[in-house]
């Protein structure tokens, strides 16, 4: 997920941890195996460290060294998301301190590999789970043939929307974005709420729908690292921000930034009559207290609207994945715990149950229990089999860049602008084209 998915989840879902030391061997990452928050089981058997951030992870690491007897980890949770990411990156420039196998969003995997501090996990028997995923899964945590990650949970975006206000106003759920607006014009004109919001804080969330118009931010191999394709003000893109800028301007969507109360409340009251979002939406929403009150069973889900019906595209917004840094003592044995760590059967299931993830895994994408489950935030409906499954394995993956962050930053400051009225779309997307380019060059990048 991302402070666009996961980590505002993972916000909404607080944890309290109790800290114990561990003993056992060293493995890899020894000076950073002294404060883990789970017991060591086997305590004659190499550690692993772990740095991350799931809600559930202490199930899910005591379930992994119950069931191992040649490896044990030790994890520990520096922060989520930004914060452990600062972390990581001071260990990375002073070249300690970092643990032996780090959570990474699937978008920062190539800021950190042009540094150097992931291993290529091919090299150590990484892609002997790689059958376990989706085309556009794997696709995410490789760059070119290299892979840095195994794949955890993602993020196959769809529609929620409140089935309240939809028969209110005698409409069904669009299925492309003029349809959208139509419907959003149709509601506005009635007297009726927001058909939905543009928070500048969900780049995004802009992005996706940009790819899913044809767009192709980027393009990057990592045999020539230092040249970057960047195509960030293209026509799809110009037209995805001039779209969401007339809605904006018409009042048909709000601008109000996502992940706060003030948006929750918006969501919880009816502001909203629909989300734009993921499939780890769920966990979130009723995390942060949506559909428990009067609002219970109003929500549902329905597909992605599409830009050109003839030919949908399937998009992912987040999505988290177990990288080894190149920190690490044993990167094989490294290797193993990132590609098994969250891989076993009841950590996968007790993250979907109580939707703390969306897994990749095809072995629970293929399940009765998963593929037929009653989603209890959707009133029941089959949401998995119906929606995000089929999303999930259409899903082409992205190529993201190696300063994708600096990207994010960019883009937020001008969907701010799109959204305060000062500028078009298009001239935003000019805005975002020249302001990375520009940062790329400076870098050392060679930009086409």
């Amino acid at each position: 997920m991302k402070k666009k998915a996961i980590i505002a989840a993972v916000s909404a879902i607080a944890i309290a941890l109790s800290l114990a030391a561990c003993g056992g061997g060293s493995g890899g990452g020894s000076s950073v195996a002294k404060n883990c928050t789970n017991k060591i089981v086997v305590k004659s058997a190499p550690v692993v460290t772990v740095w991350a951030w799931y809600p559930n992870m202490a199930k899910v690491v005591d379930n992994f060294n119950n069931g191992h007897k040649d490896v044990q980890v030790c994890w520990t949770n520096v922060g989520q998301g930004g914060d452990e990411y600062n972390k990581f990156q001071t260990a990375v420039a002073a070249g300690k301190g970092a643990p032996d196998v780090v959570m990474l969003e699937a978008d920062h995997l190539a800021n950190y590999q042009i540094q150097g501090a992931l291993v290529d996990i091919s090299k150590y028997g990484g892609n002997s789970v790689k059958k376990n995923f989706s085309e556009g899964a794997w696709k995410d945590v490789s760059v070119g043939s290299a892979v840095y990650a195994a794949p955890i949970d993602g993020g196959p975006m769809a529609m929620i929307y409140r089935k309240d206000i939809f028969a209110k106003y005698g409409i069904t759920p669009p299925t492309t974005w003029a349809e959208y607006q139509q419907d959003a014009q149709k509601v506005k004109d009635a007297g009726g709420p927001l058909f939905g919001d543009l928070g500048a804080n969900t780049p995004a969330v802009m992005m996706a729908l940009q790819i899913q118009k044809g767009a192709m931010p980027f393009t990057y191999d990592p045999t020539k690292p230092k040249n970057v394709g960047v195509s960030l003000d293209d026509s799809a893109s110009k037209d995805v921000l001039d779209y969401w800028g007339g809605l904006v301007k018409d009042k048909l969507v709000g601008v109000q930034d996502q992940f706060t109360a003030d948006y929750i409340s918006g969501v919880v009251g009816g502001k909203y009559a629909t989300y734009i979002s993921a499939a780890w939406a769920p966990g979130y929403l009723s995390g942060a207290g949506v559909g428990q009150g009067t609002d219970k069973g109003q929500f549902a889900s329905a597909p992605l609207p599409q830009w050109d019906a003839s030919n949908p595209v399937s998009v992912n917004w987040g999505g988290s994945a177990f990288a080894v840094t190149t920190q690490a003592t044993d990167k094989k044995l490294s290797t193993e715990v990132a590609t098994g760590l969250y891989a076993d059967n009841a950590s996968l299931e007790d993250g979907w149950k109580n939707q703390v993830i969306f897994p990749l895994n095809q072995g629970v994408l293929k399940s009765d229990a998963f593929v037929n489950a009653e989603v209890a935030f959707f009133g029941g409906q089959t949401v998995n089999k119906d929606i995000y499954i089929p999303a999930e394995n259409a899903y082409k993956g992205f190529t993201y860049s190696p300063f994708q962050v600096y990207y994010y930053a960019q883009l937020q400051a001008e969907l701010a602008k799109v959204n305060a009225g000062s500028e078009t779309g298009s001239e935003a997307a000019a805005a975002v084209q020249k302001s990375v380019e520009t940062y790329a060059k400076k870098q050392g990048f060679t930009v086409s």
